[in-house]
């Protein structure tokens, strides 16, 4: 009994490990564009680890039911990137973007929900084969690793050139967390996630140092409603928000087909397990709306993580989901477990992706990469990865709806595949 509840708390501590670092970068990204102090970062980190927290638990609760961490969306970085540039280009203010930003997450969350009250998503199952999905899995690696990458290397928050003693600290941690997870045994591969973290932050601190603050903060606060204004409503965000919809919804197929796989082998789901998904999705990204967060969707490198360390239960996932949710009410405990150097956060997220990565290319060749396949797969993967190289700025003459398709190569690429699949039938063989 008491094996199993150091087991369960062991479990616990490394989901709120992955789920807290999952979620630190993003308010940073964020508070960079839209040009915020350290107070406003602040509060955007702690509103983030609330409505990470919350939306992760109605998804594991009531949702899709899955070990599945919500996190702050990639496509929503863009959209808020995009909103600020097109926002200043019409004489808009940021903080008049960050307003319509509030209601175009609260809009998408609406269709997201009618998407999985009428039942949507089915419909449009069968257009996400393992082709697809696999498809899907390898663009977001390619897409996220750039980024987690330069964490490592210490390229962000306005560095130019590689940080020597981070860099090397952060491969220390990455080849420490694939090292456990590949070559230990028992507990020491299980929980190897949380030993790299735990050793690289520890050794950053006394290699680098810690960051020293000012700024005096609240021992609790509540998380702030409508923190950048109320939201402001614009015909033109209506299209944004229902396309980002019906895009999100392959990240909750993805999503749910590679965690069930690395859960049980194999894409195990429901249609009822889909649409409750795709409705709690929108729930999630009303909450993120109305607390002036970013929009979250499910992570497919939670799958990863599930692979890693083999944890497969849910109910650790469950409590430190509750236990983010909590501390977002303590801004010192926000600002001190936020505290986790970028390097070391990045290098063990990127660790994770080597088993999204083997996911990916499974997917690829559940059958032989014909001609057909091949070359579906090819173009998909040319032009997804091509336009991640492309600057945004190419983009900044065409629509804003069309800037937030055009430059996201991973909604490009994915959409290709599924277009190709479509389109281009396998020949029928006449038997003979």
């Amino acid at each position: 009994m008491e094996k199993n509840r150091t087991q369960t708390v062991m479990e616990t501590a490394q989901w709120f490990i992955f789920l807290l670092a999952s979620s630190v970068a993003m308010p940073i990204v964020i508070g960079a564009i839209y040009q915020m102090d350290f107070g406003e970062i602040a509060g955007l980190m702690q509103r983030t680890f609330f409505v990470v927290g919350i939306a992760s638990l109605l998804q594991g609760l009531f949702g899709h039911r899955l070990p599945i961490m919500e996190g702050p969306a990639g496509i929503w970085i863009s959209i808020f990137s995009v909103m600020a540039i097109t926002g200043t280009q019409n004489g808009v203010s940021l903080e008049g973007s960050l307003q319509s930003l509030e209601m175009t997450m609260i809009l998408t969350g609406v269709f997201l929900l009618l998407f999985g009250v009428f039942r949507v998503i089915e419909k449009i199952l069968p257009v996400f084969t393992p082709l697809v999905t696999g498809t899907f899995f390898f663009l977001l690696t390619v897409q996220l690793s750039g980024t987690f990458l330069e964490g490592m290397l210490g390229l962000q928050q306005g560095a130019e050139s590689i940080q020597g003693d981070q860099a090397i600290l952060a491969l220390i941690t990455f080849f420490i967390v694939l090292g456990l997870s590949a070559f230990a045994r028992g507990w020491l591969s299980s929980y190897a996630v949380l030993i790299g973290i735990i050793i690289g932050w520890i050794s950053y601190l006394v290699v680098v140092g810690g960051t020293e603050t000012n700024e005096d903060v609240s021992s609790f606060a509540i998380p702030e409603v409508f923190a950048f204004g109320p939201p402001t409503f614009d015909w033109s965000i209506v299209p944004i928000a229902f396309i980002t919809a019906v895009i999100l919804l392959s990240n909750v197929v993805a999503s749910v087909v590679a965690a069930s796989q690395s859960i049980y082998g194999k894409p195990t789901y429901k249609s009822e397990q889909m649409n409750k998904g795709t409705a709690f999705l929108g729930i999630n990204h009303g909450l993120a709306g109305i607390f002036a967060s970013v929009a979250n969707v499910p992570l497919a490198t939670s799958a990863g993580f599930i692979s890693l360390t083999g944890q497969k239960m849910k109910m650790p996932f469950v409590y430190a989901s509750v236990v983010l949710t909590v501390i977002a009410f303590f801004p010192p405990i926000v600002t001190l477990i936020s505290g986790i150097p970028s390097p070391i956060a990045n290098a063990a997220l990127l660790a994770t992706f080597v088993q999204l990565v083997g996911l990916a290319i499974r997917n690829v060749t559940v059958e032989p990469l014909d001609q057909r396949r091949g070359t579906m797969v090819g173009v998909s993967y040319l032009f997804g990865i091509g336009i991640m190289f492309l600057p945004s700025q190419v983009f900044s003459d065409m629509p804003s709806i069309i800037q937030n398709l055009a430059s996201n190569g991973l909604l490009v690429g994915t959409g290709l595949i599924i277009l190709l699949e479509q389109l281009w039938r396998p020949s029928l063989k006449v038997e003979k």
